[in-house]
């Protein structure tokens, strides 16, 4: 019963978001416009629930590139308001529209602040009175009761999201950048890595020649627990890969794969990187190409390594050797 309805609150959650994406339109892209063209920051408010979803807004984008603020509304009201600017832009957060918050949004328009609505009802006062709405609304709540706001903080964190990745984009923000804003901890430490620093080597790589039968190489990739095999001449030069991926798509196509070589059904040409590149540039090129292995080869194209996504995610300097 518990495991039911965790299911059934997920799959509400994720019916809110889904269904948001349709109804992104001009109004998204004119958001973000008008963000990258200001020389002021975002300013964030919002009043309980919301409140903490644009807290979250505010932490994602201050580490994406885009400075921003968060607002409480009643502090707001008693003397706050002298942080906002005429260069800001204010984004308001309330799912009804009809809270404390639309009392900052009048004091603000009123000084010539542009404002960024984000709300669940496009008819309430705070849509009326806000120069963009970005509708976050949800058919409903996950809570049972339909109090809690469950749902909807889910959907509007999402559209935050969608607005801070939008805005990291336009800004051409890199792997650079982001060590920038993020000096300390794992995540820095992970991206200031270099590829040989995290690279599976020596007698673990799974290295097989192309005339080797798939039926003999399935066993090298099983042993290796990589999901890949590095198929390499008589010189170590990489020739191709065959990962696990690759098994499932022949398993669907042919009936006697067993007695093909390796040669036959590898992909030639793979994506590949040096041992002195960053780790984080193994990780852009992995989440571009939808994959999860990179061979690692020497300019004359000889092999070194390899390096699997699980390494780049791990812990700490998540060394194999």
């Amino acid at each position: 019963m518990v495991i039911k309805e965790a299911q059934e609150v997920l799959r509400i959650e994720a019916e809110g978001i889904l269904a948001m994406i349709d109804r992104v339109g001009p109004e998204f892209t004119e958001a973000v416009e008008l963000i990258y063209s200001s020389s002021g920051r975002v300013v964030v408010t919002g009043i309980g629930k919301s409140g903490i979803v644009g807290r979250k807004i505010v932490a994602t984008l201050n580490s994406t590139g885009t400075p921003a603020v968060s607002l409480h509304p009643i502090e707001a009201l008693h003397g706050d308001l002298g942080m906002v600017t005429s260069a800001d832009i204010l984004l308001a957060l309330s799912h009804s529209g009809e809270t404390e918050v639309n009392e900052v949004v009048s004091i603000v328009r009123g000084l010539g602040i542009k404002v960024i609505a984000m709300t669940g009802n496009l008819e309430s006062t705070l849509a009326k009175n806000s120069d963009i709405i970005l509708d976050v609304g949800v058919a409903r709540e996950a809570c049972p009761l339909g109090l809690a706001p469950t749902a909807s903080t889910t959907a509007a964190t999402a559209m935050g999201d969608a607005l801070a990745v939008a805005l990291l984009n336009r800004r051409q923000f890199n792997s650079d950048d982001f060590k920038r804003f993020h000096p300390g901890g794992n995540l820095g430490e992970r991206l200031s890595l270099q590829v040989k620093e995290v690279m599976t080597k020596g007698q673990r790589v799974p290295r097989v020649s192309g005339q080797t039968l798939l039926s003999e190489a399935l066993q090298v990739m099983d042993k290796s627990k990589l999901g890949v095999l590095l198929i390499v001449d008589e010189k170590d030069i990489l020739k191709g890969v065959f990962t696990d991926g690759d098994l499932r798509r022949c398993l669907t196509k042919n009936k006697n794969i067993r007695q093909m070589t390796l040669r036959q059904v590898m992909t030639r040409k793979p994506k590949t990187i040096s041992e002195n590149q960053l780790a984080v540039e193994a990780l852009e090129i992995m989440q571009s190409h939808e994959i999860t292995i990179l061979p690692i080869v020497e300019p004359s194209g000889r092999l070194k390594g390899v390096v699997h996504l699980h390494a780049l995610l791990g812990k700490g300097k998540f060394r194999f050797d």
